[in-house]
């Protein structure tokens, strides 16, 4: 090649190693990932009674929506409005003025008070002859409790309409050593299966909603269980809702149903 080829081959050269270098420089830098902000709603169980309970509303720091942001690195809570003996219509009352259009995920645990659950276990174990009657009465009003809360599903997507929203259902209470607990539990179950099927009506409608069973969870460890206990037992204010322990099984259900990316790494759901 002659000394004018091999000029011109090394200006080419550089102009090319160049404008690589420049594209490169170019490249902005990977963004950081942004927060989810994150919105509880719902009762006792959603407040975080028996878990450091406050006096308005007793929201507690134990409550699974604390737990949640700690296995999460981006997720940030900013509202836990639950309040004790919350219904779907004191939901949708005083509880969604906290979402709003950058919302990314809410959680909702509502639909036990809608039944009085509180009621009906103070009557099964201090009158238990009554428990039975109590109980139909209640499982009767499980499909209008249905449709209050596909109400409310609808409503919380048209507040927060870029949200997950994740529902729960609730565990079982009792060990069934006795056919009276095994009876409650059922009863659980009816109330869960209804959570589950107006989940399913508002997915149907295209809404980012999802059920979270929490049974497996509290499996074997209901009041009466010899293992750890995740419940509080039946006496005083805060009887019938989760320990600590409890409330952290929650927020593991709950995370398994998170996007990849909102949790770290060792908690990533796939």
């Amino acid at each position: 090649m002659s000394a004018r080829g091999r000029l011109l081959s090394g200006l080419v050269t550089s102009v090319i190693a160049l404008a690589g270098f420049v594209t490169v420089a170019a490249l902005p830098a990977a963004a950081a990932p942004s927060a989810v902000q994150y919105v509880a709603l719902g009762d006792s169980y959603a407040a975080g009674t028996a878990a450091g309970g406050y006096p308005d509303c007793e929201h507690g720091d134990g409550g699974y929506p604390a737990f949640l942001v700690d296995l999460g690195s981006r997720i940030d809570l900013q509202a836990n409005v639950a309040c004790s003996g919350a219904t779907t219509s004191a939901v949708v009352d005083n509880q969604l003025s906290a979402l709003n259009s950058k919302t990314r995920l809410v959680t909702l645990t509502v639909g036990a008070a809608n039944l009085d659950l509180s009621g009906l276990l103070t009557a099964c174990t201090q009158t238990p002859a009554n428990c039975e009657a109590e109980i139909r009465a209640r499982i009767a009003r499980l499909p209008e409790v249905g449709r209050e809360l596909t109400e409310l599903y609808t409503e919380v997507a048209e507040v927060a309409p870029e949200a997950r929203i994740l529902v729960t259902g609730y565990p079982h209470l009792f060990e069934p050593v006795n056919p009276l607990y095994a009876t409650i539990n059922a009863a659980i179950d009816q109330l869960n299966i209804t959570i589950e099927q107006a989940v399913s009506v508002a997915k149907d409608a295209d809404i980012n909603i999802h059920y979270v069973d929490v049974t497996e969870q509290f499996e074997g460890h209901g009041i009466g269980a010899d293992p750890l206990q995740l419940f509080i037992y039946p006496a005083g204010p805060e009887a019938f809702h989760p320990t600590a322990a409890g409330y952290q099984a929650y927020a593991d259900a709950i995370a398994a149903a998170l996007p990849r990316g909102w949790l770290g790494k060792q908690r990533q759901s796939v």
